[in-house]
């Protein structure tokens, strides 16, 4: 039975690098994937997939008029599909979570989604809330805080290194409006340590993915 999944992190734990891995798994075995990326986040170029590793592809976007089911519906009529990758599914609208859960339900097609499952203000975002709330598999793919903890927090700064608490919930950016904070550095609004802090860690704190 296909499923829908959710594999959510902060920022920088290496999403689209597994989303572009798993499509990859099954391209090489004959298999076709249809992948998706948000219209609104544009930094590696309209329509592209792009990890920080280098590894990049073209991808169908979506904004919030967008149909998830009747969309991939026809593409699936129009030639073999075995699998649906989305990147950035932080940015789906409600509406869209359940289309694309009718793609499993209806469709028989895999639907992996991949995104952030907090803004900077700690807040859910609406995809992500409909995601954690009736996707099948749930998948936490970690990272790490500075202290070497897992981060679980997104921090927004301003032009300055600033740790901002208002503004809109979406602005696009990179590691130089965003770092990814344990909870603990998260309300204390830090973002690196002092000289006398100790930031070793335990083997355990420090696996990532």
């Amino acid at each position: 039975m296909a499923k829908l999944y959710f594999n959510f992190s902060a920022m920088n734990a290496g999403k689209s690098t597994l989303l572009l891995q798993a499509s990859y798994n099954y391209q090489e075995r004959g298999m076709q994937t249809l992948l998706f990326t948000a219209a609104i986040d544009d930094r590696a170029g309209l329509g592209e997939i792009a990890s920080r590793i280098g590894l990049s592809a073209h991808a169908h976007i979506f904004a919030d008029d967008l149909d998830m089911f009747a969309y991939i519906e026809a593409k699936q009529q129009a030639g073999p599909l075995h699998a649906i990758f989305v990147d950035e599914a932080q940015f789906l609208s409600t509406e869209q979570v359940w289309q694309l859960a009718r793609v499993a339900d209806k469709l028989k097609l895999p639907v992996m989604c991949y995104g952030l499952r907090t803004d900077f203000q700690g807040k859910l975002f609406p995809g992500s809330e409909a995601l954690l709330a009736i996707a099948d598999i749930l998948r936490e793919i970690r990272t790490i805080c500075w202290c070497g903890s897992k981060a679980t927090m997104v921090a927004r700064m301003d032009e300055n290194g600033n740790i901002v608490d208002e503004g809109a919930q979406v602005v696009i950016g990179g590691n130089q409006t965003y770092i990814s904070l344990c909870r603990h550095h998260w309300l204390e609004r830090q973002l690196s340590p002092t000289k006398t802090e100790d930031i070793t860690c335990t083997p355990a704190e420090a696996t990532v993915g």
